[in-house]
């Protein structure tokens, strides 16, 4: 199968898998040849490993990577935790004004810990990383604390902690918020209700594949107290924004300019928080992974990751 005019072997391809990872299953998958250059994909909030797209995985493989996506703890086919009850209003409004912290079963060191104990496992000793919001966020953790595990650093549509950081627009507060869906129909419904506020804008090409996509996320099982425990982990983490100063990985940080979940600011926060790191705005994009933004993303994402390679090197 070829991209442009690269060649993926195909069959190098695994299927998912569990492996134990600090204490917790962790279900993972492969794409790419076993002798390609690590990239590790680490994904949001209450989103699955197939979150990743299919084929946006096959396409970064077929720029010469070995591509490794997997369930964080608590979500999809990885294993759930217990503890923390829904998020209150209250709470938010705590934190926000009084600066009083909220409690979490576990934090995001927690998370990055996971990735850590994931790579450990596969014999990893370092890799790109990849991470979408929440998934940035542990990226960012993992870039701090374990700097030696880091080729590259890859922050996309993600923040620092910063509270100076403005907060989601009020249609993206309440899908963050709402309760869990009743029904697998409710589900569903739900599904394309979010993505469309969380898209931004029209995308049909990504629109026609919200059922499909919806239907294979429940049926690879749904944990609303899990995402519960996820929020929680990242509003007890606080801010990273000054040690983040201490990243020595070369490092990326890609947002959309109408991102309605984590405000523009929080993607220009995090690169003038990190030394080196270079700002990609991407225009029209929210708060998504939208199709017609992949050729935008990949190139971004192998350029850099290949730059930092050939710097690594020298």
């Amino acid at each position: 199968m070829s991209f442009g005019n690269s060649q993926v072997n195909v069959s190098a391809h695994q299927p998912p898998q569990t492996v134990r990872a600090n204490g917790i299953d962790i279900c993972y998958e492969i794409f790419g040849d076993a002798a390609a250059e690590p990239m590790v994909l680490i994904m949001g909030l209450g989103a699955q490993m197939i979150h990743w797209d299919d084929d946006f995985c096959r396409q970064l493989a077929a720029r010469g990577f070995r591509v490794i996506r997997f369930d964080n703890r608590d979500i999809g086919k990885s294993g759930k935790l217990s503890g923390g009850k829904r998020l209150t209003a209250v709470e938010l409004l705590k934190l926000r004004f009084l600066r009083i912290p909220i409690e979490a079963p576990y934090k995001i060191y927690d998370m990055a810990l996971d990735v850590i104990g994931l790579m450990d496992a596969l014999g990893i000793k370092s890799a790109h990383l990849v991470g979408a919001s929440m998934g940035g966020m542990i990226a960012q953790e993992i870039a701090i604390s374990f700097p030696e595990r880091v080729r590259s650093l890859t922050s996309i549509m993600s923040t620092t902690g910063n509270p100076k950081v403005p907060p989601p627009t009020r249609a993206a507060t309440a899908v963050l918020m709402a309760p869990p869906p009743a029904s697998k129909e409710e589900y569903f419904d739900r599904y394309a209700q979010t993505w469309k506020v969380l898209r931004a804008g029209s995308f049909p090409q990504d629109e026609a594949l919200d059922r499909a996509r919806a239907e294979r996320t429940f049926e690879r099982g749904l944990n609303p107290a899990g995402v519960g425990r996820q929020l929680r982990a990242i509003l007890a983490s606080g801010s990273r924004k000054k040690r983040l100063a201490s990243v020595k990985a070369p490092t990326l940080v890609i947002h959309g300019t109408v991102d309605p979940l984590v405000h523009p600011q929080g993607g220009k926060d995090t690169a003038a928080s990190i030394p080196g790191a270079r700002l990609l705005m991407i225009e029209g994009m929210g708060h998504a992974l939208p199709i017609p933004m992949w050729p935008q993303l990949i190139d971004a994402i192998d350029s850099h990751a290949h730059a930092a390679s050939a710097m690594a090197t020298q």
